[in-house]
């Protein structure tokens, strides 16, 4: 299993509807894509004073299907323009992790 991840920032004030954008209109588009490979997203907000972080964790099951949803260049940011009109910055380049191990606490 494979984790890509990425971050981008808003102001204070645009946060809300990053997120509203994000959960209503960026991750309901690649949903539709159904991607083979494609397991899940995990997405986090963090207020950081004078901006709001967000980060995404896509979980796939390998590189070939993080390839089918953005191309050869694996690693380039996904970031539609609705998005951008709402973010003040993000990573360029998302990250990727190989899961080696999980331990479920009771």
């Amino acid at each position: 299993m494979i984790c890509r991840y990425w971050r981008g920032w808003t102001t204070p004030q645009n946060a809300d509807a990053y997120q509203s954008v994000l959960t209503e209109q960026v991750i309901p588009m690649i949903e539709s894509r159904r991607i083979p490979g494609f397991r899940r997203i995990d997405m986090m907000r963090r207020e950081l004073g004078d901006e709001v972080e967000f980060a995404t964790i896509m979980w796939f099951e390998s590189i070939d299907a993080i390839k089918a949803f953005v191309g050869e260049d694996y690693e380039v940011a996904h970031v539609p323009e609705v998005a951008r009109k709402v973010l003040k910055r993000w990573d360029e380049r998302s990250a990727h992790y190989e899961l080696f191990g999980q331990r479920e606490q009771s």
